[in-house]
């Protein structure tokens, strides 16, 4: 198990957690500052709570770091997984961890910052992965962008601190759950159904 005190020093082994690429490690850049990794229990929970929407979905993993989040996805069934992060450096970790896992086939990689990414890109995902650099107020700024690239039926998985301020709804995004483990918290995002 990963204690939250080993996550704070950076001495990190990231595993895939289920699925065809169960147990194989992944690689993370050093240093917080440029990627954060889930921890093992809060990316279980977090899989735990969309198990049944995973198979065959289509999945954005937004502000990638070390693509862990989408990985898990594909691992677990999903058809395919766009990966972006800013970071070309993020990216080519992304794309060894990929190949690692065996996913690269169902995996399209793209660097560019999120919110000029969401406004060209059509979607819509069936399962979107936020896990932002904290304490920037980030999800206030991409979650509205995304309501309309999310598939009918759709889940947003939205990782931040614990004290985040997340509006109750972004658009036709509305906030369903939000879930707590230690300093973290996850909060779920279900897309409207239209009346």
């Amino acid at each position: 198990m990963v204690k939250q005190n080993d996550l704070e020093k950076g001495s990190m082994t990231m595993r895939v957690i289920a699925g065809t690429a169960r147990g194989k490690n992944l690689q993370a850049l050093p240093g917080e500052d440029v990627t954060r990794p889930t921890i093992n229990r809060v990316k279980e929970a977090m899989f735990s709570s969309v198990q049944f929407l995973v198979p065959g979905a289509r999945v954005l993993d937004l502000f990638a770091g070390s693509g862990q989040l989408g990985i898990e996805a594909l691992s677990r069934g999903a058809k395919s997984c766009i990966f972006v992060d800013r970071s070309s450096d993020a990216l080519a970790i992304v794309k060894a961890n990929c190949k690692t896992a065996g996913v690269d086939r169902q995996s399209d990689i793209r660097q560019a910052e999120a919110l000029p990414f969401l406004a060209n890109i059509r979607g819509p995902f069936d399962l979107v992965l936020l896990d932002p650099p904290f304490h920037y107020d980030t999800l206030n700024e991409v979650l509205p962008a995304l309501a309309d690239k999310v598939a009918p039926g759709g889940v947003v998985l939205a990782e931040s601190e614990r004290e985040a301020a997340l509006p109750e709804r972004a658009g036709t995004l509305v906030l369903a759950k939000q879930y707590y483990y230690g300093k973290i918290m996850v909060s779920r995002y279900e897309k409207e159904e239209q009346a």
